[in-house]
């Protein structure tokens, strides 16, 4: 894909329509993810030729088997999180990277990690051209990242079978955890709150189709 940075009236105003949609129909309440959906352009991931689909509420394929996620569940997600400046995020599933910016947006410090080596390659690349700097990692996400633990948040973009007590290792006393959880057809997400040392919460929440989660600890 050429990367095309032109973000005019056209795309401008498309985005804030699919903010007002996101606060209207689909019910987020948390204004800072709203503004974060509002400031990261989604056409950039985009190839110029779909930028017409960029700001519709759907996912769109980005190659490997992947898509770049529907931006409801976007928010959705980032809201269950309660990011606040400076958290230490660790995201599993880098894919496009559209949701990366997103916690970035929030001031967050973000660790993200992607098995697919074609799509890690380019989110490096592509999220360095938009002035992005997360820490980047390629392997198996499912095993988290252990050397950078503890985390406050975690967050895991695909759907996986149960929720890998390696990952919940790695949550700090007070931390949280947003997974979708479930078969290969449809996963309720789990929001997980580390309590203390050996204890969980976990709330079961809405239903939801994500990429299956691959790895060790996972499918």
């Amino acid at each position: 894909m050429a990367y095309k940075f032109v973000d005019n009236y056209r795309e401008k105003g498309a985005r804030k329509k699919l903010v007002e949609l996101l606060r209207e129909e689909r019910k987020i309440e948390d204004k800072a993810v709203l503004d974060a959906v509002g400031r990261v352009p989604r056409h950039y991931f985009f190839d110029e030729t779909f930028w017409a689909q960029a700001y519709k509420d759907i996912a769109f394929p980005i190659g490997e088997g992947q898509t770049i996620s529907q931006p409801y569940t976007v928010a959705y997600q980032t809201q269950l999180l309660h990011i606040k400046k400076g958290d230490k995020v660790l995201e599993i599933g880098t894919g496009s990277g559209y949701q990366t910016c997103i916690l970035l947006e929030l001031g967050a410090q973000v660790f993200t990690i992607e098995r697919q080596e074609k799509l890690y390659e380019k989110a490096k690349l592509f999220l360095g051209k938009m002035g992005y700097t997360p820490e980047f990692f390629l392997g198996d996400g499912s095993k988290g990242i252990v050397e950078h633990a503890p985390y406050d948040k975690i967050l895991v973009t695909a759907g996986a079978p149960f929720v890998p007590e390696t990952l919940l290792k790695q949550l700090r006393v007070g931390g949280i955890c947003v997974i979708p959880v479930g078969d290969e057809q449809s996963q309720k997400m789990i929001t997980v709150f580390r309590v203390n040392e050996t204890d969980f919460e976990r709330i079961e929440l809405d239903t939801f189709r994500f990429v299956p989660l691959v790895g060790d600890q996972a499918w």
